[in-house]
């Protein structure tokens, strides 16, 4: 098979130049109040959801998951947050570990939390509202311009409040509702699992479900390097056998927005 699942965008972006950017973009959210109108509303809308949150974490080096942690603890909605030492297994088969402890049915959502993404205050009840008001079943948060960015897609745009989109990206935040829970769960015990959000991004569009990005409450992604903790070409040969015999959206169809919204 072609490499067509490859993303020619990845990178970590540091420049001032995207720390501008996120500074303008940041005020012009400030100057139309979404943020102050979104932890408003967030506050009645929707019923309080159960929630579980899942997250590996490597010790050996400095992470963000205690923070992550205390944060979405913050949230009015019901949160059960449980997390694992990475240890030798790969991300995946540590997640599936993960919910055969505590099982995502029974819950509203399911979060995937990696241990090095920087939430901004107050991230999950505004996160809940507007994935629940744009019928998202896979949400995913905007990675910030001056980021870790894998695909162009998954960073912030200018004007939008929630974009959808026809992929979401398994890192450094994914949601999933429970409609979807019957059909992606459990995960494949992929080690890095390179290619798996291109097969789930596939899956929703088969059954027509809505996935898409939440600009209004973008995150910073890269504390430390990404993918240090495995070799790229292991990577794309796990991605390359994965994706051999199943339905997958292509890079260059990954990257499309089909509808921006600039309010709720």
């Amino acid at each position: 098979m072609s490499d067509d699942f490859l993303s020619t965008s990845s990178g970590t972006v540091t420049s001032p130049k995207a720390s501008v950017r996120d500074f303008v973009m940041d005020a012009a959210l400030l100057a139309r109040a979404v943020p102050r109108r979104l932890a408003r509303e967030a506050r009645a809308e929707p019923p309080t959801r159960s929630v579980l949150a899942v997250g590996v974490e490597r010790t050996d080096v400095p992470n963000l998951m205690p923070a992550a942690r205390a944060d979405l603890a913050r949230s009015r909605h019901d949160i059960t947050i449980r997390t694992t030492e990475a240890g030798d297994r790969g991300k995946w088969e540590n997640v599936n570990a993960l919910l055969e402890e505590t099982p995502a049915q029974g819950h509203d959502w399911l979060l995937l939390v990696d241990d090095d993404v920087a939430l901004p205050r107050g991230f999950l009840d505004g996160f809940i509202f507007l994935a629940e008001r744009f019928d998202l079943r896979i949400a995913q948060p905007a990675q910030r311009r001056r980021s870790h960015g894998a695909w162009e897609v998954t960073r912030r745009e200018w004007g939008s409040v929630v974009r959808e989109t026809r992929f979401v990206e398994q890192g450094p935040l994914a949601a999933f509702h429970s409609s979807t829970f019957d059909t992606l769960l459990p995960f494949p015990p992929l080690q890095m699992g390179w290619g798996l959000d291109l097969h789930w991004s596939a899956l929703a569009a088969e059954r027509g479900w809505p996935i898409g990005v939440v600009d209004a409450l973008p995150v910073r992604h890269g504390l430390r390097k990404v993918g240090g903790g495995y070799a790229t070409d292991a990577a794309v040969e796990e991605a390359r056998a994965f994706l051999a015999n199943r339905p997958y959206v292509r890079a260059e169809e990954a990257g499309e927005t089909l509808a921006a919204h600039p309010r709720w």
